[in-house]
């Protein structure tokens, strides 16, 4: 019996809810600034193909939505592969939520990688913004998120929480080390590209519906720039949802892939 108890991986350590420690470390704010930085270029890229594709008048001469579902998902794999050995790579508030609720990063840091995203948000759009020019921006919705025609509320809501849910569960799946792949791949391409693979899909799905939010800092960093009344009075549908599908990824994340007997404690705060 003993030999079949044997793990072939090792359990991540758990991160207590509060880690005053990490704060003296520069690591810490190495993962802020590649937050910062790696959100920023994800959204100047991927927004400006949203806006270079409705400033096109013939629909036939550009990406298309399909190139749009491509352009957001690449920029993902891109932007997590290139700093994902600093910080993870979360660029998204979704899945740092669903980092502190599986243990795998403190309070302080998810409140500070949020901050960066959200920031980084607002400075790529800000750039694109700059770059196109005030009129096309404008003129071209400025990649908000808001409610299509012909959708309810509750319907962008329902498809941002069942995005959200794919995108966060793929990345819990995809850097589980219970994974014999995850373990034994020499290149970590593999998460970067699951993430980037979950996004395209997930816009390609639920595109026409309200763009595609899946991540409240997207979402927000458009509204900050485009400032929009029905950006603003919509937003919050891109923040819960999101949101909502995290908390539920990550619980059927840990009820799926835990071996152990479901106990009160599976989710108790560590000791600091």
């Amino acid at each position: 019996m003993g030999r079949e108890d044997e793990k072939e991986y090792t359990d991540r350590k758990t991160s207590p809810l509060i880690d005053v420690r990490e704060l003296y470390c520069w690591s810490l704010y190495q993962a802020i600034i590649a937050e910062f930085v790696g959100t920023l270029f994800f959204m100047y890229i991927s927004v400006s193909a949203v806006v270079g594709y409705k400033n096109e008048a013939n629909k036939c001469n550009n990406i298309g939505v399909v190139g749009i579902a491509w352009v957001f998902g690449g920029m993902i794999f891109v932007s997590v592969y290139c700093i994902g050995g600093i910080s993870g790579g979360h660029l998204n508030p979704a899945v740092t939520l669903g980092m502190v609720i599986s243990r795998n990063s403190s309070l302080p840091r998810a409140l500070m990688y949020v901050t960066a995203q959200c920031l980084g948000a607002i400075c790529g759009v800000g750039l694109v913004k700059g770059i196109s020019g005030s009129d096309n921006y404008y003129s071209n919705g400025g990649a908000t998120n808001s409610v299509a025609t012909g959708y309810t509320k509750a319907s962008a809501l329902g498809a941002e929480i069942m995005g959200s849910f794919v995108l966060v569960l793929t990345v819990l799946s995809s850097t589980d080390p219970k994974r014999k792949l995850v373990r034994d791949f020499d290149v970590p391409i593999l998460a970067p590209l699951a993430t980037g693979f979950a996004v395209f899909v997930v816009h390609l799905g639920t595109i026409s519906i309200g763009g595609t939010g899946i991540n409240p800092a997207r979402s927000f960093g458009t509204a900050v720039i485009f400032n929009d009344h029905k950006a603003w009075s919509e937003l919050w549908i891109f923040v819960v949802g999101p949101l909502i599908g995290s908390l539920i990824a990550t619980l059927f994340h840990h009820l799926a892939s835990n071996n152990k007997k479901m106990t009160m404690n599976s989710f108790a705060i560590p000791s600091t």
